[in-house]
């Protein structure tokens, strides 16, 4: 696996997380399930910065992964005009 195929693995499974604990703080929002999170100790508030902090990562990590795939196709250019 390589260097891009990581960095997007890594956007793709903190995007889910953090839809994933955007819906647990919509569930608690609703009241619903609240005495799981209280057990948990977790409130709206921190849900909502998991799920934040969780779409930067998203972010991140995918532009990353683009600019390394952009100069993967840029490089990959070069070598075919120097070649012809």
């Amino acid at each position: 696996m390589g260097h891009f195929d990581r960095l997007q693995l890594v956007g793709r499974i903190t995007y889910y997380l953090g839809w994933i604990s955007l819906l647990f703080g919509g569930l608690v929002h609703l009241n619903i399930a609240r005495t799981l999170f209280v057990t948990l100790s977790l409130s709206k508030r921190n849900l909502f910065e998991v799920s934040v902090v969780l779409f930067v990562i998203c972010m991140a990590s995918e532009l990353r992964a683009l600019a390394v795939g952009g100069s993967r196709v840029s490089a990959g250019v070069g070598k075919r005009e120097i070649a012809a």
